[in-house]
């Protein structure tokens, strides 16, 4: 302490803490630099510990209310990742099992990987243009490296692609999951890039967004850049989130009206040029709107490896998804309240059906409660 003559070394808050993560083995760390957390991303650094500083702070949370809101499961798991999964590894070791490869479960499954691959390759096949995403998905599909990383983020961009692209290695796919948490696409892709880096020279990391998704923390980019990571992003451009507009229509909306009176919330400014934002801190840009200028744009991607790239693909504004048997985080179990029907009267309903702008003006007083979950639940799949 200052004026009590000791010689020892004094130690600050930020190295004791740095200490205790080097305890533990942390060889990353990855924040958004800034009072107190300098102090600790410099004490990270002079102890070994590799800091990557971002540039979007975003958090990740699964409140155990939320277990089960959606879909009612037999059994629900709430901990930390690595400890649920070893216990359940250990459990499995001194009890080996394997669901039976004849049940009718895998059966069922089976008949439908092989019926939803067959719609898809139909889908794909069209040569219309601009193009759908099942079309883009196969060319990109053709092309990615076996061994590669593939995060996806999005609503269309990330469900569909899940189907269409193919992963060949464990631990090797990030998305934003089940609850369509956006904004974490880019970071995932950079923590993965990161440890590619230096643990496998070579290795690619294929970050493919919806251009609402890529919008949640696109400054991520100068980040890329600035590591001069092995990443390539595809953002998939439908012009808005779920679908959006041409550049004629939207021209004649706001002939008609200001934009904050006729474009609806869904759409987004037509033919944004996502891929100058790449250039702009110095990586390779590509704007496609063919499958022959998406095959050639990421070949040479592939190629060569020197930059980061940002592919920026046009598709079909209107373009959507196949028939889907159930919707996406629609048949809340929350039982309805003060007398309004039960939630999940509302739950077949898609955003695109009731959005919110739509909803009656005396809904209030008829179901206040409802219009809140309904309006809540818009606004979830909206974000998705």
């Amino acid at each position: 302490m200052p004026g009590s003559g000791s010689s020892e070394e004094q130690v600050s808050g930020a190295k004791v803490i740095v200490q205790a993560l080097k305890t533990q083995n942390v060889e990353y760390m990855f924040g958004v630099v800034g009072i107190p957390v300098t102090e600790i991303a410099l004490a990270a650094q002079e102890l070994g510990i590799r800091y990557i500083g971002m540039r979007n702070e975003q958090a990740i949370d699964i409140y155990a209310e939320e277990l089960g809101n959606n879909v009612r499961p037999s059994v629900t798991l709430l901990g930390d990742a690595n400890a649920v999964s070893k216990q359940l590894l250990e459990q499995f070791d001194k009890t080996p099992w394997q669901f039976p490869t004849d049940s009718k479960w895998w059966k069922t499954l089976r008949e439908k990987m092989k019926s939803n691959e067959a719609v898809s390759k139909e889908l794909a096949s069209k040569r219309s243009l601009p193009m759908n995403y099942y079309t883009v998905f196969y060319h990109v599909q053709e092309q990615l490296p076996r061994d590669c990383f593939i995060v996806s983020e999005g609503a269309n961009t990330m469900d569909i692609g899940r189907t269409v692209l193919q992963n060949y290695l464990p631990r090797h796919r990030l998305d934003a999951g089940s609850f369509g948490t956006m904004g974490v696409g880019l970071g995932f892709a950079i923590a993965a890039a990161v440890v590619a880096k230096d643990r496998s020279p070579g290795k690619r990391v294929v970050c493919v967004e919806g251009d609402s998704a890529f919008g949640f923390s696109g400054m991520e980019v100068e980040t890329i850049c600035r590591y001069n990571l092995p990443i390539i992003l595809l953002v998939i451009n439908n012009n808005g989130i779920y679908q959006g507009f041409d550049a004629d229509t939207w021209e004649k909306m706001l002939n008609f009206q200001e934009a904050v009176t006729a474009a609806p919330p869904m759409g987004l400014l037509p033919n944004s040029h996502y891929e100058q934002v790449m250039t702009a801190f110095g990586g390779k840009g590509y704007f496609v709107k063919t499958p022959e200028e998406l095959q050639n744009s990421l070949r040479q991607t592939l190629e060569d490896a020197s930059k980061p790239c940002l592919i920026n693909i046009m598709i079909e504004p209107q373009s959507t998804r196949k028939a889907q048997d159930f919707h996406w985080l629609t048949r809340s179990n929350i039982p309805g309240q003060h007398g309004c029907p039960d939630s999940n009267d509302f739950g077949n309903l898609s955003p695109t059906l009731l959005p919110i702008h739509r909803i009656p003006a005396d809904f209030h007083q008829q179901c206040p409660s409802s219009l809140s979950s309904a309006s809540h639940r818009n606004q979830d799949m909206e974000a998705g």
